[in-house]
């Protein structure tokens, strides 16, 4: 049986809102007629490009980290940690599609959450090793 389920519904979610940004990024390319494979175009295609990329950028650390947290503290506290982050990339989202000085609250979310969950990876490691 699966020990994980709460950071594998956390992991879901992050994967849905990535398949969200890159949706995104493919309305903004329609409506604004930025072929493939340009990625620079009018600022609502590049608010669009610059969420997606960040957005994988930030999964690259969060998510081992999200990982690292369960298999070496409990799957209950990664997930509450870890549950900020996807909700922290929508709010970033929605802000910088708006106005890229918007996305700073969505940001910061999302930099805690991956905060936690590498500190808690850290302190299931120490003690792992210190038993």
């Amino acid at each position: 049986m699966f020990q994980y389920p709460l950071t594998g519904l956390v992991t879901l979610f992050c994967l849905l809102v990535l398949f969200w940004v890159t949706v995104m990024v493919g309305r903004a390319r329609g409506k604004h007629g930025v072929k493939v494979p340009e990625m620079t175009g009018p600022e609502p295609f590049t608010y669009a490009v610059r969420v997606h990329l960040n957005t994988i950028e930030g999964l690259i650390l969060f998510l081992p980290a999200l990982w690292l947290f369960a298999l070496t503290v409990s799957d209950m506290y990664a997930a509450i940690a870890g549950v900020f982050y996807p909700i922290g990339r929508i709010i970033y989202a929605l802000g910088y599609y708006k106005e890229p000085s918007k996305r700073e609250l969505g940001f910061t979310i999302g930099l805690l959450s991956t905060l936690v969950c590498l500190v808690g990876t850290g302190y299931g490691l120490i003690a792992i090793l210190m038993a």
